[in-house]
């Protein structure tokens, strides 16, 4: 008789659970757990950024995927000091649980952060949330219901989109400019949806420098969105995790400051401004919108780390925050420099890229017929990575352009970096240009705007038909498509 290996372990124990989860991946296994999946399971998405994260976590791997901030910038001996202060005078408190709300203490730190952009809300009118992200689904899941719109800009963060089809909205997407969403194009859209009787849920907008884009919506259409909201009584909700992280130029009045906090909801954290780790962030909601997320929350996660929020008191307490992030301010704005100087020496002269003022990230668009999801795995056999362009979009557009963070590395390795993606690049404009005889392009002919690059298609239209030599089949870049068709030139300043 032939001795069957024990299934346990040396001493008795049992094997690893993965051990016996291997055995779930049979089809007929999978069948059977699908048909207990609930219906909204069909619509969700998976984050680009989170997928990259194992990869990028490899120490030869130079990413400019995720938003990361220089975390290696806070002072270690800050946080120890800050940490130990919290272990001998009140470390019962902070293992304990806490009020759903936040506690005060935190919500006192948080309107110090705001009052720096000119604002300053009623303390009830805040919730600390876990991270920004929490914000994001927790108002997701108070307002959306299955089919009902949402209307977000084009491109949007790329993580609000997994969160809204979670919820199985029907995200629709206005484009934006060099200054923002285009107010004009939303109002046209909210016209045509009323005249269907529907009605948004909300409008979602990142109005400083934009994740992806990197523009600023500006004065003028600001005031104007504040208008629309307050006209039509919709909703629109303010993600602002960049705006202290200004370089240049001058800041722009918070959409929350302009409505007062009627129709506004404003989202903030302490991610890119202290630590992404600890997840730490809020939502200022009107009180009958703040009460339902308050019952969400507690559904959720019943309220938010004790221990971070003790943390951040204690960060605050020292009175260094803004020197901190001005030290950031600098730091970041070195690389952003570098990041510019590199996307000039190593990208081919069909691309094009916006100039952020601030912010983590630049917005890269290339020929249409270079489809970036395919270009991002070569780009990792080259051991570098970043977003591609469609993680931004719901309809397929953004095919052919990437998202691109220079907070996260230092100078050298974001030259490096810029480098291998522009070796990349060049090698599939050469290969189309090969098979379509098309004269290359100059540097020279790279056309220029204030603050941004626009226009990358001169090859994909010198033939009549991109899609005949595309290298790979793939979404319309955003140049190329919009939600009613036609031809668009992506962040052209066009309207108010």
């Amino acid at each position: 008789m032939v001795e069957q290996p024990s299934s346990k372990r040396p001493g008795g124990a049992e094997p690893p659970a993965a051990i016996h989860r291997r055995s779930h991946a049979r089809a007929r296994d999978l069948e059977r757990y699908a048909g207990l999946f609930a219906a909204r399971t069909r619509a969700m998405r998976s984050s680009a950024m989170r997928d990259l994260m194992e990869i990028t976590a490899r120490p030869e791997v130079i990413s400019l995927a995720g938003g990361l901030p220089d975390t290696s910038t806070f002072p270690p001996q800050s946080f120890a000091a800050q940490m130990t202060r919290i272990a001998q005078e009140s470390s019962a408190q902070a293992l304990q649980y806490g009020p759903t709300e936040g506690f005060a203490e935190t919500k006192r730190c948080i309107r110090e952060v705001m009052r720096a952009e000119g604002m300053d809300p009623d303390p009830e009118d805040v919730i600390v949330t876990t991270g920004g992200q929490q914000a994001i689904d927790l108002v997701a899941k108070t307002l959306i219901d299955p089919g009902d719109v949402v209307i977000a800009e084009a491109p949007t963060y790329p993580g609000a989109v997994p969160v809204f089809s979670s919820y199985e909205a029907r995200t629709l997407q206005v484009e934006v400019d060099e200054d923002g969403m285009r107010i004009s194009e939303l109002e046209a859209l909210l016209d045509r949806l009323a005249a269907d009787r529907l009605r948004p849920k909300l409008i979602y907008s990142v109005p400083s420098f934009q994740n992806p884009a990197g523009v600023s919506m500006s004065a003028d259409r600001r005031r104007r969105l504040v208008e629309v909201a307050r006209e039509r009584e919709l909703l629109v909700v303010e993600d602002n995790p960049y705006g202290l992280l200004r370089y240049e130029g001058s800041a722009e009045q918070p959409l929350y400051e302009l409505d007062g906090g009627d129709y506004v909801l404003y989202i903030g954290t302490f991610s890119k401004i202290l630590s992404p780790g600890i997840r730490l962030g809020w939502l200022c909601a009107p009180p009958p919108v703040m009460e339902k997320v308050v019952l969400g929350k507690q559904a959720t996660d019943l309220c938010t780390s004790t221990l971070t929020q003790y943390f951040v008191r204690e960060y605050f307490a020292e009175g260094r925050w803004l020197t901190y992030i001005a030290d950031l301010r600098e730091i970041y704005r070195a690389r952003r420099d570098a990041m510019l100087d590199a996307l000039e020496s190593f990208f081919p002269a069909q691309a094009s890229w916006s100039r952020p003022e601030g912010g983590l990230f630049c917005w890269a668009t290339l020929p249409s017929y270079i489809d970036t999801t395919d270009l991002l795995a070569k780009a990792l056999r080259e051991n570098v990575a970043f977003v591609p362009g469609a993680a931004a979009f719901v309809d397929g557009r953004g095919g052919s352009s990437m998202r691109l963070n220079f907070s996260g590395s230092n100078e050298d390795q974001i030259r490096e970096g810029i480098r291998r993606i522009g070796r990349v690049i060049t090698e599939q404009v050469e290969l189309y240009e090969r098979i379509t005889n098309v004269p290359p392009a100059s540097s020279a002919s790279r056309p220029g705007a204030a603050g941004l690059r626009e226009g990358s298609s001169q090859a994909a239209t010198a033939t009549g038909d991109p899609s005949s030599a595309r290298i790979r089949p793939g979404a319309a870049g955003l140049g190329e498509a919009s939600t009613g068709g036609g031809s668009v030139v992506p962040f052209r300043r066009s309207d108010a």
